[in-house]
């Protein structure tokens, strides 16, 4: 395992994600500054997530012609600078743009730093992956509740210091992920035509089903990312508070992101990721209406389960497609991105109609479908190599 490019990787992304997860926060926290209703703040944090996600295959297929280097620690620097300069801006329409221009940085790091992280693992590709998720996950935790103490003491105007964080990580990037890439091993095609119309049948179940699988999770995920700060807020949380809520909902994601990818690495990866989404239901749910201690138990099971299977559904793409690994990574983390925020930007809208109470209770229970459709994913287990018996006297001697 290469600890150096796995370190820079994971580290790059704790600082991204601090900024990612803060976007929800600051939206919030300038609802009153620039008059935004609960559908503009959906709507707002949609657009920073789809700009980050949409060019994610863009950037996976340039992380491929670069063989890895130098993309992770430039987007990260770029999200950075727009992050910053964000705060200056005096109206809402340049503040949102200079947002979703950095996001383009988040989509240009996540792309490489996924590849990389899988790459420095070797055959742990699922635990090296887990750390790298890991990072992304404390850096999750961590941007909210940053955020409710800084923007919520300072204003906007805290927004630069923050944006300050991220500058270690890309100097440590530059180091450690400017080399290139361990050749991954080329898959030949099969020229059996045979089989073919059986071939396309399953690539188009397996397709389906990632889609539904990443969908219906993404849309409890980024819901619950997205409106959680609107929704604590109303029930009369301050910002420091609300921040820390779901600084600990998020930093539960980030063990949920090792456990998952520790097991994966040793078990049926599809038996996880079923198990984990169904059994994620009702502590989600009881997010919504616990406080206090029972608060801390319900948000940190919850956190753990929702997130198992987020860095298993990487290593599966890039399994199906090795030949090009930040391509496939790209568009699977993107498409995670963009439909999480889109169906959150949905959610905040039925809000406005039905209330956060009521449209949170029915989300919490999108995990519960994602878990039935695991079951149409491919199973991760490895056949067992068929022992050959040693050569006999007598057939060495025949051969002879």
């Amino acid at each position: 395992m290469n600890k150096k490019r796995l370190t820079a990787a994971a580290y790059g992304h704790f600082s991204i994600d601090i900024l990612n997860s803060s976007v929800a926060i600051i939206l919030t926290l300038a609802a009153v500054q620039f008059n935004l209703t609960i559908a503009q703040i959906g709507f707002g944090a949609m657009m920073y997530q789809m700009f980050a996600a949409m060019s994610q295959p863009l950037f996976g297929g340039l992380t491929d012609k670069l063989n890895g280097r130098w993309i992770g620690a430039v987007g990260v620097l770029w999200t950075a600078l727009f992050y910053a300069a964000a705060s200056w801006m005096p109206t809402y329409p340049l503040f949102i743009t200079l947002l979703m221009i950095g996001g383009l940085g988040s989509g240009a790091f996540h792309a490489a730093g996924m590849v990389n992280a899988s790459a420095s693992g070797g055959d742990k590709a699922a635990t090296a992956t887990s750390y790298f998720f890991l990072g992304g996950q404390t850096g999750l935790a961590l941007g909210p509740i940053l955020a409710g103490f800084v923007i919520g003491g300072m204003g906007l105007a805290g927004m630069p210091l923050m944006a300050l964080l991220a500058v270690p990580a890309s100097v440590l990037m530059f180091m450690h992920m400017n080399d290139a890439l361990p050749v991954a091993p080329k898959v030949v095609k099969s020229d059996n035509q045979g089989n073919a119309s059986r071939t396309h049948a399953a690539t188009a179940i397996l397709i389906t089903a990632f889609v539904l699988f990443i969908l219906l999770r993404s849309s409890t995920a980024q819901g619950y990312a997205t409106l959680l700060p609107k929704f604590y807020e109303s029930a009369g949380y301050s910002a420091a508070q609300f921040g820390l809520m779901l600084g600990l909902f998020n930093l539960a994601g980030a063990m949920g992101t090792l456990i998952g990818g520790y097991l994966g690495d040793r078990f049926n990866r599809r038996t996880i990721m079923i198990v984990a989404s169904i059994a994620s239901v009702p502590f989600a749910y009881a997010m919504l209406y616990a406080s206090g201690a029972s608060y801390i138990v319900v948000a940190v099971l919850a956190g753990i389960l929702l997130s198992m299977p987020h860095s298993l559904l990487m290593v599966m793409s890039q399994e199906l497609a090795p030949n090009r690994r930040g391509l496939a990574g790209g568009l699977v983390l993107g498409f995670i991105f963009a439909s999480g925020s889109f169906m959150a930007w949905l959610q905040s809208i039925a809000a406005e109609q039905v209330g956060l109470l009521a449209v949170l209770s029915v989300v919490a229970f999108f995990p519960f479908f994602a878990g039935l459709v695991g079951f149409a994913l491919p199973s991760s287990r490895k056949p067992h190599p068929a022992i050959m018996p040693p050569p006999t006297a007598s057939s060495s001697a025949a051969a002879d």
